[in-house]
């Protein structure tokens, strides 16, 4: 029985270490997205189509 106490605290602590870890970690900026800022106008806006819609029906009036 006194295993499961040993185990359960060696449990904890390890968790602890982990979330200390992971805490640390997004504090540093390990999570940051470097990549997707670099990609980002290679994507089309919905504000881009938005406009040119608006612009093509000004056009027609």
């Amino acid at each position: 029985m006194s295993v499961i106490y040993v185990m359960l605290a060696a449990s904890v602590v390890i968790a602890v270490i982990f979330f200390v870890v992971f805490i640390l970690a997004v504090k540093s900026g390990q999570f940051d997205d470097s990549y997707t800022p670099s990609v980002r106008m290679l994507f089309e806006d919905e504000l881009v189509k938005e406009k040119s819609n608006k612009a093509t029906l000004t056009k027609q009036d």
